[in-house]
C-alpha cells in the first residue's frame, strides 16, 4: 500500500510530532529557567494568550454553526481561522514560558480549589487535542471526509473546550493575583 491509499504514515507522523511537541512545552515550562523571571518583557502574553483562545474558540463555533447549516467552504474557512488563532497561540505560549517560566496560583487565593482541576482537565485535553486536530485536518484536506467527520466528532468539544478554559484559567490567575 502506498501513503496515498493508507492514512497510517501520515497519522504516525502526526502523533510523533505531537509527542515531541508535549515532550518540548514540558520541558520549557517544567525544566526550562526562564530567560526573564522578573516578567519585565513582554507582559501582555497572557492576555494575548487568552485573547487567541477566545477568537479560537468563536471561530470553532462559526465553523460548527457552518458545517450544521452544510456551508461547507465557509464551514472550512472558519476551520482554518480557528486553526490559525491556535498556531498563533502556540507561538505566543511558547514565547511567554521561555521568557518567564510557569506562573503559580497563588497558594492562599480563593477558588484554588477550583482553579487546579480546571488548570489539569485543560492541560491533559490540550494534549489529546493536539494530534487530534492535525488528524482532523488531514483526513479533511486529503479528501477523507467520512474519516474526517468521525474524528471530528470528538476533536471539536475538546478543541473547544481547551480553548474555552485556557480563558477561563487566565482570567481566573489574573483575578487570583490582584
Amino acid at each position: 500500500m502506498n501513503a496515498q491509499s493508507s492514512p497510517r504514515p501520515a497519522i504516525a507522523a502526526i502523533l510523533a510530532v505531537s509527542v515531541a511537541a508535549t515532550a518540548f512545552l514540558f520541558w520549557l515550562i517544567y525544566v526550562h529557567p526562564a530567560t526573564d523571571q522578573a516578567s519585565a518583557r513582554l507582559a501582555f502574553l497572557p492576555a494575548l494568550n487568552a485573547l487567541l483562545n477566545g477568537l479560537s474558540a468563536v471561530a470553532l463555533l462559526i465553523g460548527y454553526t457552518f458545517i450544521r447549516a452544510r456551508r461547507i467552504p465557509a464551514h472550512r474557512a472558519a476551520m482554518m481561522t480557528a486553526f490559525a488563532f491556535s498556531t498563533l497561540f502556540l507561538v505566543s505560549y511558547i514565547l511567554h514560558h521561555a521568557l518567564h517560566g510557569d506562573v503559580r496560583y497563588p497558594a492562599h487565593a480563593a477558588l484554588r480549589s477550583v482553579y487546579l482541576p480546571l488548570l489539569a482537565s485543560h492541560i491533559i485535553l490540550a494534549v489529546v487535542a493536539l494530534p487530534l486536530i492535525l488528524v482532523t485536518f488531514f483526513f479533511s484536506l486529503t479528501g477523507r471526509i467520512p474519516q474526517h467527520r468521525k474524528v471530528a466528532r470528538w476533536t471539536f468539544p475538546l478543541w473547544l473546550y481547551v480553548s474555552i478554559t485556557g480563558v477561563v484559567t487566565w482570567a481566573m490567575l489574573r483575578l487570583a493575583q490582584g
